[in-house]
């Protein structure tokens, strides 16, 4: 491209223009797809799917209660809901309806989407709702009383927050820590909260005492009150970008001590203990390590750490879960789960297996009551094993409680894992789920991201069962680099300059899939959201070779206005600064809308996108669908009039961006409709 963008009009996200040309391409392609003679029948398996009634409804306990929200046929936009445990251990639980969405937004006119809740603790009477226009990050905050199911009004004190990318929580039952748009100079750069207030229910928002300022430049900034009994304290971070942040203790009031722990580390304090994950080495410990010290004592200058996990070449730190007298440890060894309870005592901590998982599987965590028990929720799934959901107590049998159905045949179906080979000489493993008998090459569809610390592990799927698998494609995932299967090394290989790893990573999976026979470049496809986006932008214009078609969701594609972009300037970490004389020539490299060409093969492309997308900006699909409709190549191009990042923000729009994808996928891949 010359120096001018020609399509800079396409980034008006609502412009008149911009919005007639989003109308002729969305007709374009349902010209093309949504006309296919198997397309309602995939649409409606998959609406089917989504609306599911037997899905595991996953909780979270506050209280005597277990909260979740739910979406069915009969209710699209959702419900916030809670039961009891011995409700939930039963088949058919009773539950208790709070919060109607589908109710509210009908009654209010607005295209309403829950975005959370934070409930207040200790008496959890009441919440501060989150509720999102269309799927947007940007939310609006009302206060919740759970005893009346009502809204408290504001003009009788209730906590209301305008729309705005707000964090927001309870200090007690009349004071919260608030971060939201307050007018000129309350957000940085990339759009989110610069200072932290604490709001005094019943005064003006602007009127909220300011606690802490970051700088213009910094991501963010954000407070948090903790509850824990005998361990109640005040905290506030600034992130300095997306994986630099600075902990802070508000101690005596508003006096500012900072938790020196270092900045590229995860840190935060949990009753006695100060728990650091370092990225880098730190006192002699590695990166990757799971580090405790006594809070107290750290503040005090002690350095002494328990070690709870050290890194080894092919282990890596999942995560990790608090109950009350425990900590459950998830690791990854080669991309396989482990999970440990690891229990703190006079002569160190101890530990010891939790559950057994299966090959090929892996286990989370999905609930804890740290406060009052040792109770967990585990849940474990595998590429063809549908979630098991196991209620137990640390020290006590545990038993399973839920059980999600199988959606999708898997006769005849394995799962393998592979190591490619990449550019540099790195290992990479991927997983491939296909016909275990598979008889020369097939269909094949490529998943990667490759970036943010972003861990692909095995996970059971019903929409990619019911729209490829079980129609006889192969599905295979690559854990390139810019992830981090392998701890933050794994990661940190695929930073700035050095992104052209993760790019050969997966250009060595898609190779090797050819090599072993599972598909041929004209049987492949790829696809990838959102920084998977811009890894299938760096795709078509690097190796249109090794595929046959690519779909690429909310991507990033204009690597060198990406900052100026909603949200991109948050990522300037993960992949340089275009602004930047040293950073702008590799942001100019990798940055597919400048490689596009007119000589160049490109496989069938189709690109997706929200209007409502406030992450990522939707003119990095526009204009590269109309750089490429310049140069003669074939694309099609769908956007989400709402949705936001997720690109759907109901299962309807779900289903039917789901069947473009896989009706486009199969037509290029298969030779055949849906």
């Amino acid at each position: 491209m010359t120096a001018e963008d020609r399509f800079l009009w396409l980034e008006d996200v609502e412009g008149e223009a911009a919005l007639a040309w989003v109308g002729e391409r969305n007709a374009e392609t349902a010209a093309a797809l949504a006309t296919d003679p198997g397309f309602e029948a995939l649409r409606d398996e998959l609406r089917e799917v989504l609306d599911d009634a037997d899905r595991i409804p996953y909780t979270t306990r506050r209280g005597a209660h277990l909260y979740n929200f739910w979406r069915d046929a009969d209710r699209p936009k959702g419900v916030w809901r809670r039961t009891t445990l011995e409700q939930y251990r039963k088949d058919d639980p009773a539950w208790e309806v709070l919060l109607d969405v589908d109710e509210l937004a009908a009654r209010e006119g607005e295209e309403w989407v829950w975005a959370g809740a934070r409930v207040r603790y200790p008496d959890h009477g009441r919440a501060l709702v989150l509720l999102s226009r269309d799927g947007s990050d940007a939310v609006v905050v009302r206060e919740f009383d759970l005893g009346a199911l009502a809204f408290v009004p504001g003009d009788e004190g209730g906590f209301h927050v305008a729309e705005a990318k707000t964090r927001i929580g309870w200090i007690d039952e009349d004071t919260v820590f608030l971060g939201t748009d307050c007018g000129p100079g309350s957000l940085t750069d990339s759009g989110y909260p610069r200072t932290v207030r604490r709001w005094r229910r019943g005064t003006p928002v602007t009127d909220a005492e300011v606690v802490y300022e970051a700088e213009t430049g910094d991501v963010s900034a954000a407070g948090w009150h903790d509850p824990t009994p005998g361990y109640e304290r005040d905290f506030v971070s600034r992130h300095t970008d997306f994986f630099h942040s600075e902990l802070h203790l508000l101690a005596d009031g508003d006096r500012l001590v900072k938790i020196e722990a270092p900045d590229d580390a995860g840190k935060y304090a949990y009753r006695q203990w100060l728990i650091v994950t370092p990225k880098s080495p730190w006192l002699g410990h590695p990166a990757g390590s799971l580090l405790a010290f006594g809070f107290d004592a750290f503040l005090a200058g002690d350095r002494t750490a328990h070690v709870l996990f050290a890194p080894d070449g092919s282990t890596a730190l999942a995560g990790h879960s608090w109950t009350r007298h425990h900590l459950i440890l998830e690791t990854l060894a080669d991309v396989a789960t482990r999970i440990e309870v690891l229990t703190p005592g006079a002569d160190g901590w101890s530990r010891r297996p939790l559950a057994d998982v299966p090959p090929l599987s892996s286990a989370t965590v999905t609930d804890t009551d740290p406060d009052v028990s040792d109770e967990y929720f585990l849940n474990v799934d595998g590429f063809l094993q549908p979630s098991t959901l196991t209620y137990g107590h640390i020290g006590a049998d545990s038993e399973p409680v839920k059980r999600a159905p199988a959606r999708f045949d898997a006769r005849g179906l394995s799962v393998r894992q592979f190591f490619a080979t990449s550019a540099d000489g790195t290992r990479v493993p991927y997983f491939v789920v296909g016909p275990a008998g598979q008889e020369g090459p097939g269909p094949a569809l490529l998943y990667g991201y490759g970036g943010f610390r972003d861990q692909q592990t095995p996970g059971y799927s019903p929409l990619t069962g019911r729209a490829w698998l079980a129609r006889g494609g192969t599905y295979a995932v690559a854990n390139i680099r810019g992830g981090s299967e392998y701890g933050p090394a794994w990661h940190q290989a695929a930073l700035g300059a050095n992104r052209v790893r993760a790019f050969e990573d997966f250009a060595a999976v898609a190779a090797d899939l050819t090599a072993r026979g599972i598909t041929t470049p004209d049987r492949l496809g790829i696809t990838g959201a959102s920084n998977g986006g811009l890894l299938m932008g760096a795709m078509l214009v690097r190796h249109p070779e090794l595929f046959g078609a690519v779909v690429a969701k909310v991507p990033l594609l204009d690597m060198l206005r990406y900052h100026r972009l909603l949200a991109g300037a948050s990522w300037i970490a993960e992949y340089g600064d275009p602004d930047s004389e040293a950073d702008r020539p590799h942001l100019e490299a990798l940055s597919p809308y400048h490689n596009l060409r007119a000589d160049r093969p490109y496989p069938p492309l189709l690109l997706m996108t929200s209007t409502r997308d406030d992450r990522v900006h939707p003119g990095h699909a526009r204009k590269a669908a109309a750089r490429l409709r310049e140069l003669g190549h074939r694309v099609l191009f769908h956007e989400n009039t709402g949705g936001g990042h997720g690109g759907a923000s109901d299962n309807e729009q779900a289903a039917a961006n789901h069947a473009l994808a896989y009706t486009f996928l199969w037509r290029h891949l298969g030779g055949r409709t849906v």
